[in-house]
């Protein structure tokens, strides 16, 4: 009933536009856009009918939705359970040495934290001890394996098992989801961010700062997307915006690989642009890499609405964000007809896209705070801690984190 009177009430402003156009300052001033009005109008309940399954997504996910708990980082805490459950009948010494070469082993012992010395990346260790080591007042003895490669590492239907932590996975893996390195540093490194992304806390604050500046009117009412090409999942989003500039700005950047105008979908590679530029831009493109994708995060404070394209790859946090609600899912297979009517509907109702826009900013900003990326790191490891079925003992060869 509800979803009836809304698209009534649709149709009947357009109508009310076209009855405003027809007034005699329109029509000597503005003719041409009295006829596109007009023209608009006509097909306005083709097009309500054609985003029928859009508006039912929407409402059906409204209907369903049940905001988090705010508190102790309790929106996340349920991804602990689920990727612990699997260890439920505990965790043994063989266990963990049978998955050492997963990753880089540490130890806590005596409120202290030791490393296995080689690091396959150094700068993605740094940022994982960063978290850990403010936390070693509060955390028991133990020991556990972290994978810093972008893969995870335990399938569920072949090779080795065992508790390893990897900071992205899909469904088809066993691997425990710890928050990312890039959290504090050893990011992807880019011509913008040579150094890496950086600190997830200056960001925040950037982010929010220029979010607040450039008011939803004044945002580009087009889609944006930068990046390299590592997935053909990409091409119809960058291959719409050649033909309809005016719908989207999509194009390639280089990345390590790239060797010719080929690997960016034969044209030049475009220049990078940093994620407060993206911020200009009503709608945004998120896109997975080899694993999950670092922007996701950052994108959302853009107050932009956010298409999310496929639902394989997680972080820890992803779960607490709902499609419809905090973006708008796309289909990892999409084509270029089906993203350009997504982009179409947003476009046509923009009342919801600016709704859409500022449920994920608010989600991210209240519940993606540093003190949430810590607090989910202790809890997963003392509840981690509490699986293990033996009392660890110092490596002699281990090295002492400070």
């Amino acid at each position: 009933m509800k979803q009836n009177l809304y698209l009534y009430l649709i149709i009947l402003a357009n109508y009310l536009l076209t009855v405003i156009c027809n007034d005699q300052s329109c029509i000597a001033d503005n003719k041409s856009d009295c006829n596109k009005v007009e023209r608009e109008n006509k097909y306005s309940r083709e097009l309500n009918e054609k985003f029928k399954d859009y508006f039912d997504n929407i409402r059906k996910a409204k209907e369903s939705y049940q905001p988090c708990d705010k508190s102790k980082c309790s929106c996340h805490s349920n991804v602990i359970h689920e990727d612990l459950k699997r260890f439920k009948d505990g965790i043994s010494k063989e266990l963990v040495q049978n998955i050492k070469s997963k990753g880089t082993k540490y130890q806590i012992i005596n409120h202290k934290l030791y490393r296995d010395p080689e690091c396959m990346f150094p700068a993605r260790c740094s940022g994982i001890e960063h978290f850990i080591l403010e936390l070693l007042p509060d955390l028991p003895n133990m020991e556990f394996v972290v994978n810093t490669r972008d893969w995870p590492q335990i399938h569920k239907q072949y090779g080795a098992f065992g508790p390893v932590f990897s900071f992205s996975k899909s469904n088809d893996y066993y691997d425990i989801m710890y928050p990312a390195w890039a959290f504090w540093e050893g990011g992807p490194a880019i011509e913008l961010y040579p150094k890496g992304i950086g600190r997830w806390d200056i960001h925040r604050k950037q982010l929010s700062k220029i979010a607040d500046e450039i008011s939803w009117e004044k945002k580009m009412g087009k889609a944006l997307f930068r990046g390299s090409r590592t997935s053909p999942e990409r091409d119809p989003l960058v291959l719409l915006s050649r033909e309809e500039p005016d719908l989207a700005d999509a194009q390639y950047t280089k990345n390590q690989a790239w060797k010719t105008d080929a690997d960016t979908l034969h044209a030049p590679p475009a220049s990078e642009i940093s994620f407060g530029e993206h911020c200009k831009y009503k709608y945004l493109f998120n896109f997975r890499g080899v694993a999950a994708s670092f922007r996701f995060k950052h994108i959302l404070l853009c107050k932009s609405l956010v298409f999310h394209v496929g639902n394989e790859w997680l972080e820890f946090f992803y779960p607490a964000l709902k499609p419809w609600i905090h973006y708008i899912p796309v289909d990892a297979k999409a084509t270029k007809q089906e993203i350009r009517e997504l982009i179409e509907f947003v476009k046509n109702n923009d009342d919801i896209a600016r709704e859409i826009a500022e449920n994920g900013y608010q989600m991210i900003w209240d519940n993606l705070k540093m003190k949430d990326v810590s607090c989910y790191w202790k809890k997963l490891l003392k509840q981690y801690a509490k699986l293990l079925k033996y009392e660890p003992v110092m490596d002699e060869n281990f090295i002492e984190i400070k």
